[in-house]
């Protein structure tokens, strides 16, 4: 795609971050935190988008003047559904603002509604897998069992690198959707490990914990999808995308090292009875997300071969039985 066109998506996409008004000033602040980080790639200046979007200096019909393609078309719609769906089911401002988007576009319906359903079914998807039923709990809340069960520690550890190396492979492929199943991969592994320790979450508690730490649900997808897009990765199609370590440097790799930190820092939090305060939980996940950081180029060849068996078509039912 030309700058003109990777500008407009990613307009489009912060259009989508902030159309339902209602983002928390952390989650803003790592929005501008990404666009600064990517400031330049692709001859993209992304704090000026991001002023100018905040400003409400652009429109629906501005992106759609500068997309003059099918493919950029759908791809923009794509991310903007993602967006949208990133911290779970859509806003009824969100449901407007994308059949606005897809009125705009131009885009064949069945196929965009196709989409939408798919990404939705995959923001929505419950938290409690295979035959295990969740307690129901108020929103927000987590309830401890009467009695503990015994904890695997070890099996635990391989529970979260496996998540890890798999978000790591999900970040390599250059569908949409495969980028927007990390955050509820990453939420079902707390989710995993809280039960673990005899605590039984709703969506509103992991949501919390993730936010606590420090990471937004919205900012991360746009970094995530961000770094493909403006590395020239996602949309694309082929193999051979992900052949080589070369390509290793279209994303931050951060999929692994957050998703890695996200489960140690919670297997730490649940083990000591939620004790952590919110200072603490910050710093061991910085503290964690360093390591992970150094041990993902140790499993790389793990991650590239991850993606190599991946097949998109899939996700949801993955996402579902994870």
């Amino acid at each position: 795609m030309s700058p003109t066109e990777t500008r407009a998506i990613v307009t489009l996409s912060l259009l989508a971050a902030f159309v339902d008004g209602d983002k928390h000033d952390r989650e803003r602040a790592e929005i501008k935190r990404i666009a600064e980080g990517l400031s330049q790639a692709d001859g993209v200046h992304l704090p000026s988008l991001y002023q100018d979007v905040l400003m409400k200096r652009v429109s629906l019909a501005d992106v759609g003047a500068a997309l003059t393609s099918a493919e950029s078309r759908q791809l923009g719609y794509e991310m903007a559904v993602c967006v949208c769906d990133a911290d779970g089911a859509q806003s009824e401002a969100e449901r407007h603002f994308l059949a606005d988007v897809r009125t705009s576009l131009g885009l064949d319906a069945p196929a965009a509604a196709q989409f939408a359903e798919q990404a939705e079914a995959i923001a929505t998807t419950p938290l409690a897998t295979g035959t295990a039923v969740a307690v129901p709990v108020a929103a927000g809340a987590a309830t401890a069992t009467a009695a503990a069960p015994a904890v695997d520690n070890a099996e635990l550890d391989q529970a979260i690198l496996n998540a890890a190396i798999l978000n790591g492979a999900l970040e390599l492929l250059p569908e949409t959707l495969s980028t927007m199943a990390i955050i509820p991969l990453q939420m079902k592994l707390v989710y995993r490990i809280g039960k673990a320790h005899g605590y039984e979450l709703d969506s509103g508690h992991v949501k919390d914990f993730i936010a606590t730490v420090g990471v937004g649900l919205t900012s991360q997808y746009l970094e995530q999808a961000g770094r493909k897009l403006l590395g020239g990765l996602l949309g694309k199609v082929g193999g051979g995308l992900l052949r080589g370590l070369g390509n290793q440097a279209v994303s931050s790799g951060m999929s692994f090292a957050t998703t890695y930190a996200l489960g140690h820092v919670a297997k730490r939090y649940y083990a000591g009875g939620r004790t952590l305060s919110t200072q603490m939980l910050k710093e061991a996940y910085a503290s964690v997300t360093k390591e992970g950081q150094g041990l993902q180029t140790r499993y790389l060849p793990a991650i590239q071969e991850k993606a190599r068996t991946l097949n998109p078509s899939q996700i949801l039912s993955m996402v579902r039985g994870a």
